[in-house]
């Protein structure tokens, strides 16, 4: 047998985990398979039940990657104050974030609105017969299609949604025949995905069947193609207005006194204002809002993949990608805020499955979707706050390196007694990889040290 036809397995779903990872490490890793195998088990979940749980949540499971389940404690948005839980590797997200929030702490808090709740979902169609035809022929039965679905949304209707409206769109003149159903749904404290994509497949189905019935088309015009149904990750309707707000010299001074509240102020004002303009900064800048927003998406288990291709497709409405926060210094007043759209849900899913999601939301005090649209959304204006803040006071990489200095010292098996020496010699240094490696190189050479 070749290596490559090695490599290849029939039935890799069907065989228990050990010779899962057996297999994986004989074609794969090429390493003896006890020793790959105990490094994976050593990550598996000591109570059976819930590593049960755990693999029932994807496919072909070998172990859990731990991410830590950090706290950033102080969050007062809309006067009521938050312990807010993030799952996030960057050591440096949890404590920008905790900063924040207790700086704006005695500064008013933050405020937080929710605009809109309304998600999107699409029926792609191909039709080649009369165009006006069909489109009057849209609008007659609209309704129907509606109604069609009632034994689908009746269970959401009751909790305040369903469908609340339906449009066709002609795309026929960028592709051929295209034209496109966007329905318009209201899914309350779910998500919604599985709810949405069910009547997007029912109200195609229906739209074929009342064709085929109707007296008005001939065979011909009957043909009509349902090319897929599937709900839009992109909410422009379902959107959240953030905001901190202070008289300029409450800000206070910055750099030890060096640097003044006005000056600071038009020095942050100018940084979001290049991130507005400039697609280069306004990527890396959108990216320090994502990595507040999504610890809390992960926490609370929902999608943070669905969050983050919406908001980078928000950012880019206009044409070009911008920054998705914005500042104004005006009469005296420092406002910093951000309008994004969010999807989320406090029922259904992982947060329902998952314990240390159901333990999130509790410790949120159980919000409703809206409230926690408002908290994740919140947490990604303080994330962006303190990067720029450090980007235009003492520079990103003099608290960043700081934070990362526990994992620069891991990453050189530095002993306990040399990592606590090293956080005292870098106390009112410049930290860098290099700089740490000098360090214990010179510390485990040097017995005076």
């Amino acid at each position: 047998m070749t290596e490559e036809e090695g490599q290849i397995i029939s039935g890799f779903s069907k065989l228990n985990k050990r010779d899962k990872i057996k297999w994986i490490a004989k074609n794969f890793l090429y390493a003896n398979p006890i020793e790959v195998l105990n490094e994976f088990a050593g990550f598996w979940h000591d109570n059976i039940e819930s590593q049960k749980l755990l693999d029932g949540f994807s496919e072909n499971t070998i172990a859990n990657f731990p991410i830590p389940f950090g706290i950033a404690p102080n969050f007062k948005i809309n006067d009521k104050v938050y312990a807010v839980p993030m799952v996030t590797e960057e050591s440096s997200v949890v404590a920008a974030a905790s900063n924040a929030a207790k700086f704006w702490l005695t500064r008013g808090g933050f405020k937080a609105t929710v605009l809109s709740t309304i998600k999107i979902g699409q029926v792609h169609i191909i039709y080649k017969g009369d165009k006006d035809k069909f489109i009057a022929y849209f609008k007659e039965i609209k309704a129907k299609l509606i109604e069609g679905v009632k034994p689908i949304t009746a269970k959401m209707e009751e909790r305040g949604g369903g469908v609340k409206d339906l449009e066709l769109i002609d795309f026929s003149h960028i592709e051929p025949n295209y034209y496109q159903i966007r329905g318009y749904f209201e899914t309350v404290d779910s998500m919604g995905a599985n709810f949405i994509n069910s009547c997007l497949e029912e109200f195609g189905a229906l739209l074929k069947d009342l064709m085929d019935e109707s007296p008005i088309f001939t065979p011909t015009e009957k043909d009509i193609e349902i090319v897929m149904c599937i709900l839009s990750n992109y909410t422009p309707d379902c959107v959240v207005r953030c905001e901190v707000s202070c008289r300029i010299e409450e800000l206070g001074t910055f750099e030890g006194g060096k640097m003044s509240a006005q000056e600071f102020a038009e020095k942050f004002r100018r940084a979001v204002t290049i991130a507005t303009i400039d697609p280069y900064r306004a990527t890396t800048h959108n990216k320090g809002i994502m990595n507040g927003i999504d610890s809390v998406v992960i926490a609370t288990g929902n999608d943070f993949r669905a969050v983050e291709s919406c908001a980078h497709t928000y950012a880019s409405r206009d044409g070009q990608y911008r920054s998705l926060s914005d500042c104004t210094v005006e009469n005296g007043v420092f406002t910093f805020g951000m309008t994004m759209p969010i999807a989320i849900g406090t029922v259904g899913g992982l947060t329902s499955l998952h314990p240390l999601a159901k333990r999130s939301l509790e410790l949120l005090g159980n919000p409703n979707a809206k409230e926690l649209m408002a908290i994740i959304v919140t947490v990604g204006l303080a994330q962006n706050f303190a990067a720029v803040r450090s980007l235009t006071t003492t520079g990103i990489q003099k608290g960043h390196m700081k934070m990362h200095l526990t994992n620069i010292l891991a990453q050189f098996q530095a002993t306990d007694a040399e990592a606590e020496k090293a956080r005292g010699y870098f106390e009112d240094k410049t930290i860098s990889v290099s700089s740490v490696r000098d360090y214990l190189e010179t510390l485990r050479t040097d017995k005076r040290l």
